[in-house]
């Protein structure tokens, strides 16, 4: 049945009134949102219905969203390079499914070159703004375009071509589907014209493989409404994810509403961003905006109902905006209502009050892990019960389900589902009224495809909160501040006690005192009592012998200042006294010309001074002058000397001598040309200090694919690795277990994949070192190899080798070393590399999901991923490797000032001590694997934030922690600031990276990276990061200030600033812990909101130049004032390097997949999935809650990471992202 075609308006332009709809999203594998937020909410204000899907999304992704939404346009940011193949995908793939009329807009700051964005734009793309674009046309006014073009093209768009294909589209018709809900959302249709499609719908679309009264009776409709941030579209998509996986042939239509804004007439139809199953083809997702005000609902909702179930869906679900208590509107629009709430109604009469708890057939209590949850249940089922006077209905039969949508695979959503689709049959009748009908495969299915009668293990029925930190322990943050405030307080009541001692010894000295005890010693008992001959000494004393009145006021005088410089003595702590009285002794050993210390039983000889041309002698360590014992200890407690706690100065008591702390950061192409660079870097260097980046198909978990938005990616902006081979090759020529040698991997998302490449990487090295050895062993493993490779590919270094690379690391490609030596020796080898290799992994991702966005894994996983590393760790004695690099360097790069980025680094750190010590590890087993690393900008405070961070983390690990002082001894790496690079006169890029190095080194950093002057538009040249290197190395071979190791120490301003920035530390640990701890704050997102807002103060005060940027709105050039320098070589991946590596992971795959390896030996492991299966073996450990790093280091041997990465994701969850 079909309605006539003139009942269909056609060819009629949409009304003027109509809001435009935009999608707007980051670019696949790109975690900067940080802009598109900004336009997002611009367009919003011109008032446009904005859906916004977040970041790191595909083409794929968006140009769905955009279909189903039937946008008027797209708008992407895209900063992670791969532009020029993703832009140009989307414009082809909108073509291809007939939306061409869609504009496509986006932006990528500098990453976009000029002549890319007109070989962009001459493809289809609309406009592609370059930043001279926004500094010539002001923000808004650039909106202003995006917005006025949009209009343009909607008013000369194709209209309605087809009315009766429109009225009745095939449920595929993504683009048809879309364009009737906005046919009907606009109002296009006449009353009459939409009482026939009420009609047609009814009767089920034509030709349907399913009866008509199939769809009369049973298309349920679920509606689900609550309160706003009740977790209601968490709810739906996890409803989404298990009525796909337990039928699957069901296709599931989702109709969203979110409010219109009054004052604009623009809407933030966000839904869809927390919803990852919309990836599947089965369903399809509308959202809708409320186009009136005070109601959750469209008024055309009831109709789009109906269409949707007209055209062959098998599940209708309408997700409202958030309501008020007396809401419940929805009631009347679907079959089956739902409503989700949370603990946060306040007083138990309040439930009285909310309407939906009358009508709603299921309530589902969600974020179960609050406080308060349980007496919200218990109250929330009395409710329900004197709602209905149900008072003899049992708790558990009651339909309250409490839920942690936020947790994947929550039990409690799940009992919650199956108790909806029970429910769902009782009042519909749905399953066995079904009649059995032949799907597209022809057979009977009806009675699995949508029967709403799953098959689930049910064992479990509460959630199971993950708790990572216990209740008890939630303060930790507040009691630190309190604890530091408290040290600081008593530091200063134990400074004046000093100097009244001090004042009372001094005067006794003056006096003669011939009794008087050594400087800071104690008094005999008997030099303290009235005796005999007392009066005799008193008169010596003041001189008078003869009086002897006057001789017994002396006497009492005297005894009165030996009693009180007595008493303030014995009030000082011992460790003030010890610090006191050792001073003389440490003094001396930093003011000889040689000082000699043990470390490990081993003497250390250092030279204490170095001569200036000028044959001046300039201290190593500059020797405070204090002659005030308060003002001494005051030095010894809050700062010290470098190398003793609470290591203000530093964590040792020199620097590393013939050891400078450069750590280059490199990454680009193939592992090959990556390696070149190390060994560029690397070379005549007495110590090789690897920093790897990866690129972003890595740092997302993915393989390389000839998808053109991965294609584009692969090698840009980092390396390329996805396979253990890959690791082999990028790191080959560094013996990985020398000690001069150290690799820092910068990867967060899959972090635990890559370092199970790195670690089988340094134990095949060793191997490898084992059987070149020994000529016949090594002649027999070559027997091995060459029979494992007989009619396959082997793979292979691509390219010469470059000098410094001696080839170790590449004998055993295409092999692991457990193939090739017995077990025990391959354990012994993997033990002893496991306790030597030296390096960190940055792993961090509580950063991660507070500002940097490469999060893979639902947070809860990635956590316990994080805590399996370092158990293991803890149980294989791995003692040189940093397990996790906890990060501030992205926290300021999204946005936050050095404050920020200091407090919230050490919250971090914080949060990962206390779920460690949760997870019952010893705090000396773990906290000497935890590494920092930090932003340097040209903030004042910067100055001072490694000295700040080093006295917070000391004093909290001894006063708080118990720890020895290894673990007190916070090591931290350096980047200069990447958001001080201005793509704007770029040469003076090197002046402020040299004065944010000369903070860095005069702070004593443990390791430094100095950026290249042109990163702020490309990957850098071997010319540019010559130059940056150059610049640490002025500074510590040239620069003669930094002859002194400790040159921040007694400057009153460094001081100053660093008593300023600790106590705004401690204040943001309050605030942060008002808000329960990181993780509730994470949950409130209070981390992201802050940097946003202070990256915005930020780039106003740039753009009103009230903060001066020389070269940039300030000391402009006469020509091209304020412009973008775009005449620079731009270093890309070839489509050369990318062809192989899509060609090396699939080669890879093809050998290793179905390599069957042996259990690792004396493991005790009898599981026989870790022989067949490695993968299966690899979901089994993460289901069990068993150690998932171990089970990764098998896995990597015969699976790519992007193989892992979603074997993982089916166990753990995808990230679920956050608006």
């Amino acid at each position: 049945m079909s309605i006539p075609a003139s009942h269909v308006p056609a060819a009629e332009p949409r009304p003027e009134a109509t809001p435009l709809r935009f999608v707007t999203a980051a670019s696949l594998f790109d975690g900067h949102d940080a802009a598109i937020n900004i336009m997002r909410r611009l367009i919003q204000a011109q008032g446009a219905e904005v859906i916004h899907l977040g970041h790191n999304r595909s083409v794929e992704d968006v140009v769905r969203a955009a279909l189903q939404e039937d946008a008027d346009a797209i708008a992407v940011s895209s900063y992670q390079g791969g532009h020029v193949e993703y832009f140009k995908y989307m414009v082809d793939m909108l073509r291809e499914r007939g939306a061409g009329h869609i504009r496509v807009f986006g932006g990528g700051g500098g990453t976009i070159t000029p002549e890319e964005i007109r070989e962009l734009q001459a493809y289809g793309v609309e406009r592609i703004y370059h930043p001279n674009d926004g500094m010539h046309m002001g923000l808004v006014a650039m909106i202003e375009d995006v917005v006025r073009r949009a209009a343009q093209a909607r008013d000369q768009g194709p209209g309605i071509q087809d009315p009766e294909k429109l009225a009745t589209p095939d449920i595929d018709d993504e683009i048809g589907i879309g364009r009737m809900l906005s046919a009907i959302e606009d109002g296009l249709f006449s009353e009459t014209e939409l009482a026939g499609l009420r009609k047609q719908w009814a009767a089920g679309p034509s030709g349907s493989r399913f009866p008509i009264s199939h769809f009369r009776a049973t298309t349920p409709v679920i509606g689900i409404t609550g309160t706003g941030g009740a977790g209601k579209s968490s709810v739906t998509d996890e409803l989404l994810n298990r009525f796909l996986q337990h039928f699957p042939e069901m296709r599931i239509a989702v109709l969203a509403v979110d409010p219109t804004r009054r004052r604009t007439g623009g809407a933030l139809l966000g839904d869809r961003i927390r919803m990852n199953s919309l990836r599947s083809r089965r369903v399809f997702m509308r959202s809708m905006a409320t186009r009136r005000q005070h109601v959750a609902t469209s008024a055309v909702l009831k109709d789009c109902i109906a269409f949707m179930k007209g055209i062959g869906y098998d599940l209708v679900i309408v997700e409202t905006a958030g309501i008020g208590q007396s809401d419940s509107e929805i009631v009347d629009l679907v079959d089956f209502p739902m409503y989700v709430m949370t603990s946060d109604y306040g007083a138990a009469s309040q439930l009285e009050k909310i309407d939906m708890l009358d009508y709603a057939e299921l309530v589902v209590l969600n974020k179960y892990d609050k406080r308060g949850a349980e007496d919200a249940l218990r109250d929330v089922r009395k409710q329900w019960k004197r709602n209905r006077a149900a008072f003899k209905l049992a708790d558990e039969d009651v339909p309250v389900y409490p839920t942690i949508a936020s947790q994947f695979n929550d039990p409690g959503v799940t009992w919650m589902f199956v108790n909806l689709c029970r429910l769902l049959r009782e009042k519909l009748g749905l399953g066995a009224a079904a009649p059995a009908v032949a799907g597209k495969g022809g057979d009977g299915v009806a009675a699995t495809r949508c029967d709403f009668n799953p098959q689930v293990d049910t064992s479990l029925k509460e959630p199971r909160a993950t708790v990572l930190i216990p209740g008890q322990r939630i303060r930790y943050l507040a009691e630190i501040a309190e604890q530091g405030r408290g040290i600081n307080a008593e530091i200063a009541r134990q400074a004046e006690i000093a100097n009244r001692a001090q004042a009372y010894w001094q005067s006794l000295h003056d006096l003669g005192d011939p009794r008087l005890p050594a400087a800071l010693d104690l008094y005999a008992a008997e030099d303290l009592l009235p005796q005999h001959g007392t009066t005799q000494e008193a008169s010596a004393v003041s001189g008078d012998v003869d009086g002897d009145v006057d001789g017994v006021v002396v006497d009492r005088s005297l005894l009165t200042l030996r009693q009180r410089y007595q008493d303030a003595v014995q009030s000082l702590s011992s460790e003030a006294l010890k610090l006191l009285r050792e001073w003389p002794a440490r003094l001396k050993a930093i003011t000889d010309e040689v000082n000699e210390y043990k470390v490990r039983d081993k003497t250390i000889r250092v030279e204490n001074y170095r001569e200036s041309l000028s044959h001046q002698k300039i201290p190593k360590i500059a020797a405070p002058t204090y002659r005030s014992w308060g003002e001494l200890l005051t030095f010894l407690q809050k700062e010290n000397l470098p190398g003793h706690y609470p290591y203000t100065g530093g964590v040792y008591p020199y620097r590393r001598s013939g050891e400078d702390p450069i750590r280059m950061f490199a990454g680009e192409g193939t592992p090959e040309r990556t390696n070149r660079r190390f060994h560029y870097l690397s070379l005549g260097q007495p110590a090789a200090r690897l920093s790897t980046a990866f690129d972003s198909v890595t740092l997302y978990g993915e393989d390389p694919a000839e998808r053109p938005d991965i294609y584009g990616k692969i090698g840009n902006s980092g390396v390329s690795i996805a396979t253990l081979d890959d690791m082999k090759k990028l790191y080959s020529g560094f013996d990985l277990c020398a000690p001069t040698t150290s690799v820092s991997m910068t990867i967060n998302g899959p972090a635990p994949i890559i370092l199970a490449m790195f670690m089988n990487t340094a134990i095949d090295q060793q191997v490898e070192k084992y059987l070149r050895a020994d000529q016949s062993r090594w002649d027999a493993a070559h027997e091995k190899i060459e029979k494992f490779f007989e009619g396959r590919e082997r793979p292979v270094y691509a390219g010469m080798l470059p000098e410094g690379n001696d080839g170790l690391g590449l004998g055993l490609l295409g092999v692991t070393g457990d193939q090739l030596v017995e077990p025990e020796v391959y354990a012994r080898i993997k033990a002893e590399t496991l306790a030597t290799v030296r390096g960190t992994v940055q792993a961090d991702i509580l950063k991660e999901d507070q500002a940097q966005n490469t999060c893979i894994f639902s947070t809860e996983f990635a956590l316990r991923m994080m805590g399996d590393i370092q158990q293991y760790f803890v149980d294989r004695k791995v003692r040189n490797f940093y397990s996790v690099s906890i990060s501030g360097y992205h926290i300021a790069e999204a946005g936050a000032n050095p404050i920020s980025q200091l407090a919230f680094t050490l919250s971090n750190g914080f949060t990962i001590v206390e779920y460690y010590l949760a997870r019952g590890m010893h705090i000396d087993d773990f906290a000497p694997n935890l590494s920092f690393f930090f932003s340097n900008g040209m903030d004042p405070e910067y100055t001072v934030i490694g000295r700040v961070a080093r006295r917070i983390w000391a004093r909290a690990m001894r006063e708080r922690y118990g720890a020895s002082p290894r673990s007190q001894m916070m090591k931290y790496h350096i980047q200069t600031s990447g958001r001080s690079l201005h793509a704007q006169e770029i040469q003076f890029n090197d002046i402020r990276t040299t004065l944010q190095a000369l903070y860095a080194l005069f702070d004593n950093c443990n390791s430094l990276h100095t950026n290249a002057y042109d990163e702020a538009i490309t990957t850098p040249t071997e010319e540019s990061v010559r130059r940056a290197v150059a610049i640490q190395m002025i500074i510590n071979k040239e620069l003669g200030l930094n002859f002194c190791e400790n040159p921040w120490q007694g400057s009153f301003i460094v001081d100053k600033l660093t008593d300023i920035v600790e106590e705004a530390v401690y204040k943001e640990f309050e605030a942060i812990s008002e808000r329960g701890g990181v993780l509730g704050a994470m949950d409130t997102m209070y981390q992201r909101g802050k940097i946003q807002e202070e990256s915005l103060y930020y780039e106003q005060k740039k753009h009103d130049g009230s903060l001066p940027l020389i070269g940039v709105n300030t000391f402009l050039p006469k020509e091209h004032a304020g412009d973008i320098v775009t005449e620079i070589e731009l270093i890309r991946s070839t489509p050369e390097e990318k062809a192989q590596q899509i060609h090396n992971v699939r080669a890879f795959q093809q050998a290793r997949n179905a390599v069957r390896l042996p259990p690792p030996h004396g493991e005790g492991r009898d599981d026989a999935a870790s022989v067949s299966d490695p993968l299966r073996h690899l979901q089994s450990t993460a289901r069990e809650r068993r150690n998932v790093f171990e089970a990764l280091m098998e896995a990597v041997k015969t699976h790519s990471l992007g193989q892992i990465s979603h074997a993982l994701y089916e166990v753990g969850g995808e990230y679920r992202r956050n608006m």
